[in-house]
């Protein structure tokens, strides 16, 4: 099955109420809403693209240690896939899917890492609920988000909705802003170019890991 039939099944699950999410249909509602909004507002169109060149960044791992764009992209081309948290069923299923296509990415020579605004703590939650093999970064303030054109501010309704479905944003990030990336998934080349650029405002839709290693292999044929 492939990664968006696995987040379509669970979305129809979901919105359907059935158990155990129990979810009103008012509460789907709202969401929709703040979904249509963001996709209206044109927020992607802002996003980086292939051509670009992808902003240098350093973050750190569940652990503490710093990682460096810079130190990966020495080793070759770089996937970069920004989440929203170990909260969102979405991006659980996209990370175990990236995790599937790992050895595919290794094999181009290239490194895969995952950021998102939460805590280390949450992030080693990823880590293990995951099994994830690749490094999980947090993005304080989500501001490598904002480098790649991916942060957005929660509107007031949205942010009344999760606090109502007890899903503190600001204790999950320890950050007091009420603000997300969009999904976004990046091919950078070894030069800081990006090939591969997939950013999607309805945090429902992702694309397949695959869709990135004709991205890699031109990356493994410019740095070979």
């Amino acid at each position: 099955m492939t990664l968006q039939a696995k987040l379509d099944a669970f979305k129809a699950d979901f919105e359907a109420g059935k158990p155990p999410y129990n979810v009103p249909p008012s509460v789907i509602e709202t969401m929709h809403r703040a979904t249509a909004e963001l996709i209206e507002s044109g927020a992607a169109t802002c996003a980086l693209k292939a051509g670009d060149k992808a902003p240098a960044f350093t973050l750190n791992d569940p652990g503490g240690q710093p990682v460096s764009s810079a130190d990966l992209l020495a080793k070759g081309p770089l996937v970069v896939s920004f989440y929203r948290g170990v909260w969102c069923p979405y991006c659980n299923m996209e990370l175990q899917a990236l995790q599937a296509a790992l050895p595919a990415f290794k094999k181009l020579g290239a490194s895969l890492v995952a950021i998102s605004p939460q805590t280390a703590v949450n992030s080693r939650k990823s880590v293990r609920q995951n099994e994830l093999d690749f490094p999980i970064l947090s993005d304080t303030h989500n501001d490598v988000a904002a480098a790649f054109g991916l942060r957005f501010e929660l509107p007031d309704y949205l942010v009344d909705l999760y606090k109502g479905l007890k899903n503190d944003l600001p204790a999950f990030n320890g950050d007091p802003s009420w603000t997300l990336p969009m999904p976004g998934r990046f091919v950078i080349a070894q030069d800081g170019t990006i090939l591969y650029a997939e950013v999607n405002p309805d945090y429902t839709r992702r694309p397949e890991p695959e869709g990135m290693l004709p991205a890699l292999r031109r990356a493994a044929t410019v740095s070979a």
